[in-house]
């Protein structure tokens, strides 16, 4: 059985987020991580493992940055 979400409380700082931008960095994160199964099912599972470390430190590092871009915005707003 799965919980609904009723609401959700946004900081202020972050209600300027880019979500669209947000939604394309996980999308491409996804798509990476098919590459990965696609080169582990081939036989190497060594490059799959440096593909998928590489794209996750990747990917925090672009949400952090849009984090901080929003959170930057929202203080410029007060």
């Amino acid at each position: 059985m799965q919980n609904k979400v009723r609401s959700v409380r946004v900081p202020p700082e972050i209600e300027t987020l880019d979500l669209s931008t947000l939604v394309k960095e996980c999308a491409r994160h996804l798509r990476d991580l098919e590459s990965a199964m696609l080169l582990k099912s081939q036989g190497n599972p060594e490059a799959a493992d440096a593909l998928v470390k590489a794209r996750q430190a990747d990917l925090g590092r672009r949400v952090g940055l849009l984090v901080w871009e929003a959170g930057k915005r929202g203080q410029e707003k007060k």
